[in-house]
């Protein structure tokens, strides 16, 4: 396959979904253009880019669009081998697809009930969160984990990918709601710990510092 020659991301900058594929694609060393789309004022040229979701991220390369971020986190690593973000083993490929999937439908939904919620509700709300996230951490433990400071070990995945970025917005939401406790060091101390590992990263600091200039625009 010849090597794309013209890259484009559509994204927003508070979303996360959109930061993720950033990271993915300056871990490959990927150079690519960057759009920033005002979320209340969608042009005319975004919403021919996704017409079904109409939602960031969008990456666009040569022309061809590809929508929904953990679609295009596989693409990306399909497309650009190194450094590989799976496992060669197509047996933990699986596994790292599952528990990637498990993170979509689960817990960044949870998210969303935990924010939209109070009291009593949102206690129970961050309660189930807290479950998946034992979950999340028992499953990479058992299926797929190896010394190192990723889950792979000494070069960040999809799962770190995921992961990291998932915390960073956990962090946020700490800040917001100091009473709410999500990241439990005691009950998911892995994943803590990846979190920590991937924030020290230079290109999730040099990511937050180029989106930063969109948020006060």
């Amino acid at each position: 396959m010849a090597e794309p020659k013209e890259i484009k991301l559509f994204g927003a900058a508070l979303s996360g979904y959109a930061t993720m594929v950033h990271h993915a694609l300056r871990l490959k060393g990927v150079s690519y253009d960057y759009v920033n789309v005002d979320l209340k004022n969608k042009s005319e040229e975004f919403l021919r880019m996704n017409p079904v979701h109409k939602k960031v991220p969008v990456l666009v390369v040569d022309g061809k669009p590809i929508a929904e971020s953990l679609v295009i986190l596989q693409y990306v690593d399909d497309t650009w081998k190194q450094p590989p973000f799976m496992p060669q083993d197509v047996y933990l490929k699986s596994k790292v697809r599952f528990w990637a999937d498990f993170i979509y439908q689960k817990m960044a939904p949870q998210t969303y009930a935990i924010r939209l919620s109070e009291g009593e509700a949102q206690k129970k709300a961050v309660e189930e969160f807290l479950g998946y996230f034992k979950t999340l951490e028992d499953g990479i433990n058992k299926d797929i984990y190896v010394q190192g400071p990723f889950v792979h070990g000494q070069n960040p995945g999809i799962l770190d990918i995921i992961i990291g970025t998932l915390g960073a917005g956990l962090k946020y939401f700490e800040q917001a709601f100091p009473d709410l406790k999500l990241l439990d060091k005691e009950l998911v101390p892995l994943s803590c710990s990846i979190i920590d590992a991937y924030a020290e990263l230079d290109i999730v600091k040099d990511t937050a510092e180029m989106l930063s200039q969109y948020l006060h625009a």
